[in-house]
């Protein structure tokens, strides 16, 4: 008799524990498919911060060319092995004093 009543005393403390699983389970399945589009669009859509960086090394790269573009005349001008089209300045010859 005892066993019976403690088990009839213990059903509410359970069923507040099942209610509570089932209602953190309804949330979950709830949330799933939030969670997986948002994933879904993370993976497609590139976030802001990756796309500045990618500018940023692009730019980069770009000034650095434009510099080594700039360096290679004044370089063979330097050696004694201009181009054609290098705009080489000459340098002026001793002035000479009267």
């Amino acid at each position: 008799m005892h066993k019976s009543l403690l088990i009839f005393a213990a059903l509410p403390l359970l069923a507040g524990c099942v209610v509570e699983t089932v209602a953190k389970t309804a949330v979950d399945v709830a949330t799933i498919p939030v969670k997986v589009a948002a994933a879904g669009v993370n993976a497609v859509v590139p976030s802001q911060k990756k796309a500045d960086e990618k500018r940023g090394r692009e730019a980069r790269k770009q000034d650095a060319e434009r510099g080594k573009q700039l360096r290679l005349p004044q370089e063979r001008c330097q050696k004694g092995q201009p181009l054609p089209t290098d705009p080489c300045v000459q340098q002026p010859a001793a002035q000479q004093q009267y």
